[in-house]
């Protein structure tokens, strides 16, 4: 008997789930292209679910949520418009064209709304469609502008719907829409208040939720195998890390005597406690007569976050990253006091020195160089994307890698920042293109690229530091093993914020996925 080798059991494993899917059929709709939609059990379940009430649907990345929308928008479509809201205009557009290949709709009945084009034209296109997708900002400037309002709407979809807190503009759209709701996302947090707040902002009457172990999608879920990637720093960054963690301890040391941060060890005060202070004792200014109490304590609460800052740009980024922020800083034509007490210690200036003593890029960009050259080895064709979290880096980090031969592209926001520009949607949109024909290898990214963006055969997705966010991580992550088993290499100098960061973050994950398996129990017992 001829016994199977690893390499034909997983192709036939692969016929036999084609095989399965083709069984499975094409969903039929008057407004649907003939045998374009396949049909998933488990996306109609949810679709039907939320036809009838405020819905939120947590699923992986990967599972089809945008197909879910379109089933749910076929329906509403037969009452009035749908809006599809998306936070960047990358995202818009792909939701755009996801539509487009799927529906029988006239191009004039699909219209994409961002701040790129007129008012006029938005008012007198908004007449005319039936489905209009727009940033969230933008439709809310409109409503306020009173362009149009939200009166013959059938369907308002929120995607990304973790961003419904606080003041974001899905809040205030939420609010003054009385419709049918359909929130989308792969990663709703980990933080119990914030999920609770995302389903009062958006109204929700029921989670759809889903993790990858599920029965009706876990035949569905690609592998990601995932990897850590240890480097040691050299030690001029390592002393010049212990100079400015130094400065650091003590500005925070004597705004504990003050009375704030107290609950803390100092060596244990994150960035985010600096910054909650911060709005703090802004917040206090206003009503307090002790003023110069709180402002003592306001410069020493912004010497920190800078020397925060500039000791994570050490440990995580290196030499050049790090010196550019100061160089920012320094070059500013009014810095505040804060700012002054920082840049005028002497622990930093000797820290300075140290890092322009040393011409020896970060550790982690040769592992980079290595990890990227290995892949295009293996698989010459391969795609990769780079996730980094500085605009600096991604600059040094495209150079390195086209001095290497390699086709490296870079995709950032619109922001520009000094000689650094921005990318408007149109060149974001000819950068991702070009990724996608493989006339580029690598996509180096900010978190732009982390949101939903259909990339569908990433077979490497390389963190060049870890994320403290379980929803960026998420995102990140699924970037990649969506048409086959995806890698996900996280770089991680040793002894750094890298390593508390990444344990921070994988806190987080678990906790979310406790959560996420409590909201769908909930809404499988009410049924």
């Amino acid at each position: 008997m001829h016994q199977l080798r690893l390499d034909e059991f997983a192709a036939k494993a692969k016929e036999k789930r084609a095989e399965e899917e083709a069984e499975e059929g094409y969903v039929e709709h008057p407004l649907l292209k003939e045998r374009t939609l396949q049909a998933r059990e488990y996306q109609l379940v949810i679709a039907e679910s939320a036809k009838k009430g405020n819905t939120l649907v947590v699923l992986p990345t990967g599972l089809g949520k945008t197909v879910i929308a379109l089933l749910v928008a076929l329906d509403a479509l037969s009452r009035g418009k749908v809006l599809f809201l998306a936070p960047t205009k990358p995202l818009v557009k792909q939701h755009h064209e996801s539509f487009r290949r799927f529906m029988k709709l006239r191009e004039d009945e699909m219209a994409v709304f961002t701040g790129e084009q007129p008012a006029k034209k938005r008012a007198h296109a908004w007449r005319h469609s039936r489905v209009v997708f727009a940033t969230p900002q933008t439709v809310f400037n409109d409503l306020e502008s009173k362009l149009y309002d939200l009166s013959d709407v059938a369907l308002v979809i929120f995607d990304e719907a973790h961003r419904s807190v606080g003041d974001y503009a899905y809040v205030k759209i939420a609010q003054r829409y009385d419709g049918l709701i359909l929130g989308l996302t792969a990663s709703p947090g980990g933080d119990k208040e914030k999920i609770e707040e995302v389903l009062k902002n958006l109204k929700i009457a029921q989670v759809e939720a889903r993790l990858p172990s599920d029965g009706d999608v876990r035949s569905y879920v690609k592998e990601v195998k995932i990897h850590w990637h240890k480097v040691k720093l050299p030690e001029e960054l390592k002393e010049a890390a212990q100079l400015v963690k130094a400065f650091l301890e003590d500005n925070v040391t004597k705004l504990q005597r003050m009375g704030f941060l107290s609950y803390k060890k100092a060596r244990y005060v994150s960035k985010k406690d600096i910054i909650e202070l911060g709005n703090e004792i802004r917040g206090r200014l206003g009503r307090s007569k002790n003023k110069g109490y709180l402002f003592s304590a306001l410069l020493m609460q912004t010497a920190a976050l800078h020397a925060f800052n500039l000791l994570e740009l050490i440990e995580t980024q290196g030499a050049k990253p790090a010196l550019a922020y100061v160089e920012r800083l320094k070059n500013k034509s009014k810095p505040s006091r804060g700012e002054r007490l920082f840049l005028s210690d002497s622990r930093l200036s000797e820290a300075l020195e140290k890092l322009q003593s040393t011409e020896e890029s970060h550790v982690k960009l040769e592992a980079l160089v290595d990890l990227v050259k290995r892949q295009l080895r293996e698989k010459p064709d391969s795609l990769i994307i780079i996730f980094v979290q500085y605009r600096d880096t991604i600059a040094t980090v495209v150079d390195r890698l086209r001095g290497e031969g390699i086709k490296a592209i870079r995709f950032v926001g619109q922001a520009s920042r000094g000689e650094e520009r921005g990318m408007n949607q149109r060149t974001q949109s000819e950068a991702l293109e070009r990724f996608r024909r493989g006339e580029a290898n690598v996509l180096v990214a900010s978190s732009v690229a982390e949101e939903g963006l259909d990339i569908p055969s990433v077979d490497l997705v390389i963190f060049y530091e870890p994320v403290p966010s379980e929803i960026r991580a998420i995102q990140r992550r699924g970037r990649t093993g969506r048409s086959d088993v995806g890698r996900v290499v996280i770089l991680i100098a040793e002894g750094t914020k890298d390593e508390a960061y990444l344990y921070a973050e994988l806190a987080r994950e678990k906790k979310m996925r406790r959560f996420v398996r409590w909201l769908s129990r909930q809404v499988r017992n009410s049924r």
